[in-house]
């Protein structure tokens, strides 16, 4: 089997000796020694000045609205995302309003997020999808100017800058996640950053149930901690990073190199150096074309997977009351994209297999 991805590890003899120290401490959670030790590392990593580090990115996105009291009327937010996004909305009682997006980025378009700003709007929450930066000069303007808050789903976005600054200092809390699948993990893990001191220290109390530093309970709270396991293997992991981006890049590059020319193939556009390589999306002219590549895959032990399909607004779960089927961009984006296999050890022979399947079937007639 050639799944779509698999986790980058640091090998095993080098996370052993951590193990071996959360054995003999007994230290197992409640901001340990290896939590704190991961969270200034990977701050001076992505060059901000605070990480508060939590169990995943749905909590992250979670204390990160409840923090900023976005806890009820309208988040306007993208309907081309994981599920998530728009769960964690319904989750503190809000109404996710979904915006189309941009043809190319597949990112909220502001002009769309500007004109569906009502009395009842509270916030904005953009995704930095495949990790491609939203136009976040843009959406924050906006913001600013129409006294609203931005949490950034950051969930891809892992140690991506924009035009030499760091990406996660744009809005008010970037949620990031460490999970097995994404460039940087914790097997289960994620953060939010924050340039606002005070909104840090807010986010790290909620994770632990409310409590502050001198153990009152003074604020809302919940059990969102990342374990002393998951920080030490994040701290395994850290150091391999760039050696890990540097061979996503190349291997996505070697499937552009085999793909590129197709009439009915296109791409995600994106900026090289503000790009961290972690899937490997490919448009198709059609759906129809979609599944019969998926087929063919999937008949050959490759598991591609649709990212992300179908477009949220179309889901009841998720949009029982709202408006369906008015936001042409993401449907068309939706049911088109498939992401192909991509992650550190895929051996570059099996990029070129995938390749040449994917042209042999999408060359089929319907």
């Amino acid at each position: 089997m050639i799944h779509v991805t698999q986790p980058s590890l640091a090998p095993l003899d080098e996370f052993l000796p951590y193990l071996r120290e959360i054995w003999s401490t007994g230290v197992m959670t409640h901001n340990g020694p290896f939590l704190q030790r991961l969270e200034r590392e990977l701050a001076s990593r992505f060059d901000v000045p605070d990480v508060v580090c939590v169990a995943n990115a749905t909590v992250a996105m979670q204390i990160a609205l409840r923090a900023l009291d976005v806890t009820d009327g309208e988040v306007i937010t993208t309907p081309f995302t994981f599920v998530a996004t728009a769960n964690i909305i319904r989750w503190e009682r809000c109404t996710p309003v979904f915006v189309d997006i941009e043809p190319g980025t597949w990112n909220l378009d502001p002009a769309q997020v500007e004109a569906a700003i009502t009395p009842r709007t509270k916030a904005i929450l953009p995704v930095h999808v495949f990790s491609a930066p939203c136009a976040v000069e843009a959406i924050d303007e906006i913001a600013r100017r129409r006294g609203l808050k931005v949490i950034y789903d950051a969930a891809h976005a892992t140690d991506v800058r924009r035009q030499g600054r760091s990406l996660m200092t744009f809005g008010d809390v970037s949620c990031l996640s460490f999970h097995a699948t994404k460039l940087f993990n914790t097997c289960e893990g994620g953060a939010c950053i924050t340039r606002d001191p005070e909104l840090a220290r807010r986010l790290r109390r909620m994770r632990f149930f409310g409590f502050d530093e001198g153990k009152e309970i003074v604020d809302d709270g919940m059990n969102g901690k990342l374990t002393e396991i998951g920080a030490a293997l994040g701290l395994a992991n850290l150091k391999y990073i760039d050696q890990v981006k540097a061979n996503r890049r190349r291997k996505y590059e070697l499937y552009l190199s085999c793909l590129e020319g197709r009439e009915n193939i296109c791409f995600h556009t994106y900026d090289p150096d503000e790009y961290n390589y972690s899937y490997m999306p490919v448009i198709f002219d059609s759906e129809t074309t979609l599944l019969r590549v998926e087929a063919f895959l999937k008949a050959r032990g490759v598991t591609p997977r649709r990212y992300f399909w179908p477009a949220l607004h179309l889901v009841r779960a998720v949009n029982p009351n709202g408006h369906r089927g008015s936001l042409p961009v993401a449907e068309k984006i939706s049911s088109t994209v498939l992401c192909l296999p991509l992650y550190d050890t895929l051996a570059d022979d099996d990029v070129r297999q995938v390749a040449g399947w994917v042209l042999e079937a999408a060359g089929r007639p319907d």
